[in-house]
């Protein structure tokens, strides 16, 4: 595309992450007919958890322990339950995968990266931890490796860490979905008892391929996923 470059405009050289960027994302955008739907998740019990847990696990193990391995372990665990999501478009098949990899998005001031935690269904809460730890630092130090980026099976996207409360990510192809999870913010929800109380709320937004997935099979799913993290505590949930 020629663009008329005038005084004062800056030209930036594409580098070979950025060009394999955009070369994915117009594949799956091109490919893959995006559908998308939202859930809002009262996640009050688990703020409370992983703070009550964030200290003792950082003197203990080194790194912080963030919110993200909580809801990577949700996505795990209702995945089990809903294989079909953890699948891909192969042109005359559709391809249920068997190893749960779990791609995760990291940026970089002009790059974003997407290495896989691999077999997330084998891994503890803590494991899951490291290996966003792990993966994170690879990325910020330039240590990534092809290897690290191979295999994903469905993808977990962080946006929420920038302060986002609603997006719609696009698909990591050739995956068949991906979920972004927002920021966690107080709101005014209304009980069942119909008393308003103050919760910490998070959206979790996801994209699905249309060829591979319906929005049953997906609402089931996220609707799984709500379930497992509204129930994460200290009595139900264990970080080893």
């Amino acid at each position: 595309m020629n663009i008329p470059v005038e005084d004062g405009d800056v030209e930036i050289p594409i580098s070979g992450v950025r060009r394999a960027i955009a070369d994915n994302m117009v594949r799956s955008k091109h490919e893959a007919p995006h559908a998308w739907m939202m859930m809002e998740v009262d996640v009050t019990n688990l703020v409370e958890y992983r703070n009550s847990v964030k200290g003792d696990f950082k003197q203990k193990e080194g790194y912080n322990i963030t919110f993200l391995p909580f809801f990577i372990k949700a996505v795990v665990e209702a995945l089990k339950e809903f294989p079909m999501i953890n699948s891909m478009w192969a042109g005359d098949k559709i391809v249920q995968k068997k190893a749960v990899n779990i791609s995760i998005a990291v940026a970089t001031e002009d790059s974003l990266f997407v290495p896989v935690i691999k077999n997330a269904d084998e891994k503890s809460l803590k494991g899951i931890a490291k290996d966003v730890n792990e993966l994170a630092s690879k990325v910020r130090s330039g240590k990534l490796s092809g290897d690290d980026m191979k295999g994903g099976t469905f993808t977990v996207n962080n946006t929420g860490s920038f302060g986002s409360i609603q997006s719609t990510p696009i698909i990591n192809y050739p995956q068949a979905a991906i979920l972004s999870v927002e920021s966690i913010v107080k709101r005014p929800v209304v009980m069942d008892n119909g008393m308003i109380a103050v919760r910490d709320i998070v959206n979790l937004c996801m994209s699905l391929d249309h060829r591979v997935l319906d929005g049953l099979v997906c609402g089931r799913f996220l609707s799984r996923v709500k379930e497992i993290v509204e129930n994460i505590s200290k009595e139900n949930t264990s970080i080893y």
